[in-house]
């Protein structure tokens, strides 16, 4: 999928928890991880990582089931 201002917008209002939990649960093949959107998807993530949130805390909270 393209990256267009719209999508980067909301991907930058997500929380981590919410990008992971998207990340996580969405059927695979899902179009925000595709392409343009979703290279900016996984670097978003990365970032907010690289500024200090905790991933595997993260990863506990949502858990393996939605």
């Amino acid at each position: 999928m393209n990256l267009n201002k719209e999508r980067k917008a909301y991907i930058d209002s997500l929380t981590y928890l919410e990008l992971l939990r998207k990340w996580r649960f969405s059927p695979s093949g899902d179009e925000w991880f595709q392409g343009e959107t979703g290279t900016y998807w996984a670097n978003r993530m990365k970032e907010l990582v690289a500024q200090g949130v905790d991933h595997t805390k993260a990863s506990k909270i949502i858990g393996w089931e939605d």
